[in-house]
């Protein structure tokens, strides 16, 4: 998993959100199976039970210090880097290093994990696109022009609405209340994908409500 040339300090993305700002993400109850490092490079499996984009609880056999960067390895996750700001009984608490592009990723894959039971999910809940209890809704162009729409179907990530109109690709849009933009155009419509993921698939829906 961890191969010879991996290091701590290596394809560190950016930078650890402020302790403040990563608590404004909200953290979910999870169960993720996985391996991590520590900067001796000792190698260890572990479990995180919370975890949001800008942190995670751990547990771990060997907690590290405080200060001490880390490079895990999730199931569904992949390779999570950051470092160890608290010790807990049993674990560690660890910051997120991630670009904001990855964290909007990390969110969508928390969303599933965290709702494929509830929601009764299959295990690729990512691309799997369903149809909407609220179908009806509407387009806002960046110039205030508004038509109405119909959704096709619906994932965490984009959606397929029936329209009139097809602005051009790439272009802004508000579906709803949520921010999104044109990424491919039907012979009935359009798919857009969406600015940022919803916690859940209930308040996607919800947000599709007609203003």
């Amino acid at each position: 998993m961890f191969s010879e040339d991996t290091t701590l300090r290596a394809t560190m993305p950016t930078e650890a959100l402020p302790r403040e700002d990563a608590d404004r993400f909200q953290r979910v109850q999870v169960s993720v199976l996985g391996r991590y490092m520590l900067a001796d490079r000792r190698e260890f499996p572990c479990q995180v039970i919370e975890m949001s984009p800008g942190d995670a609880m751990v547990i771990a056999p060997v907690s590290g210090t405080v200060g001490e960067k880390v490079i895990i390895y999730l199931d569904h996750l992949g390779r999570v880097e950051g470092t160890i700001f608290a010790l807990m009984d049993g674990g560690f608490h660890m910051d997120i290093v991630a670009s904001a592009r990855r964290r909007d990723k990390m969110a969508a894959q928390l969303t599933w994990l965290a709702n494929k039971d509830i929601l009764n999910l299959p295990e690729d809940r990512r691309h799997e696109r369903v149809v909407p209890d609220i179908r009806h809704s509407s387009i806002v162009l960046e110039d205030g022009r508004r038509y109405n729409c119909k959704i096709t179907d619906i994932s965490l990530s984009g959606a397929a609405v029936e329209i009139d109109v097809r602005p051009a690709l790439g272009t802004p849009i508000s579906l709803g209340r949520m921010r999104a933009r044109v990424v491919r155009h039907f012979s009935d419509g359009i798919a857009v994908e969406f600015a940022s993921v919803q916690e859940m698939l209930t308040v996607v829906q919800q947000n599709l409500r007609v203003n």
